[in-house]
């Protein structure tokens, strides 16, 4: 089989399902593992998917945006990973950020330091939190009616009130040249502002958000400590060189001599 006739049937099966294992292509193509893999970096090169660990997936629009529902049914498994990992960097007596989404509320249940102090822009977390019986600040401002976090210049003059030793930000793309980015301007300035307010900030992200790049960046690679599940084939081996990654797959931190942290 030629390779665009390969690629041809690897771009029909992707609309249908959205997501491919690369298993399963080279079942279905009958062609080695390699070969798949080279039609895989060649559509990716064409900007026709977007190469995953272990597969490929359809591109996400820039400036698309899931709603939280959406959001909180994908990648469970690997989102309760991350946030594990992540609340384990929380210490007695910090005050910390954290930012709205599926992944930082994931966090909550596994917070075990000690008189911790949280502001946030998500009021789904300050329920859980309150709940939890830990004290929280949650920032007013305007609710987004798909992911209900909080932003504006309201939120944005409410959080510079504050000061924090630690902000937990999630993230819809990471990339070495393009930083890390979200769809929505206003949400991009808080989220890059709650870095600014932070002695040290982690992007927290499952690795199907490596090499994604949306509309609005909020700061650069370098600037945060990034927590995912695994570090992905495409993207991941030239973030390392970049900056601190913890990966809960592996309980491993990945650092370069030049970082600094």
């Amino acid at each position: 089989m030629l390779a665009e006739e390969r690629q041809q049937i690897i771009l029909r099966r992707l609309a249908e399902v959205h997501v491919l294992k690369l298993q399963d292509l080279v079942k279905d193509l009958n062609a080695s593992e390699s070969t798949v893999r080279r039609d895989l970096k060649e559509l990716e090169a064409c900007h026709l998917l977007r190469r995953v660990h272990g597969g490929a997936s359809l591109l996400q629009p820039r400036s698309e945006e899931l709603d939280m529902e959406t959001k909180t049914s994908k990648n469970v498994q690997q989102k309760k990973a991350i946030a594990r990992m992540a609340a384990d960097q929380i210490r007695d007596n910090e005050c910390i950020y954290l930012d709205a989404g599926t992944t930082t509320l994931e966090m909550i249940p596994y917070i075990r330091a000690a008189n911790v102090t949280v502001v946030t822009n998500g009021p789904a977390h300050g329920e859980e939190l309150a709940r939890k019986n830990v004290l929280c600040y949650l920032i007013g401002g305007m609710m987004k009616r798909a992911t209900k976090a909080v932003i504006g210049s309201m939120a944005a003059n409410n959080l510079n009130l504050f000061r924090f030793d630690k902000a937990f930000i999630g993230a819809n793309g990471i990339d070495v040249a393009m930083g890390f980015t979200t769809p929505d301007p206003e949400e991009a300035a808080l989220k890059r502002q709650a870095q600014l307010l932070s002695a040290q900030t982690f992007v927290i992200a499952d690795s199907s958000k490596f090499s994604e790049v949306s509309f609005c960046k909020m700061f650069n690679v370098d600037q945060a400590v990034i927590i995912t599940d695994m570090l992905p084939d495409a993207g991941g081996s030239e973030l390392v060189g970049r900056t601190k990654i913890y990966c809960a797959d592996s309980k491993s931190v990945l650092e370069s001599e030049s970082a600094k942290f």
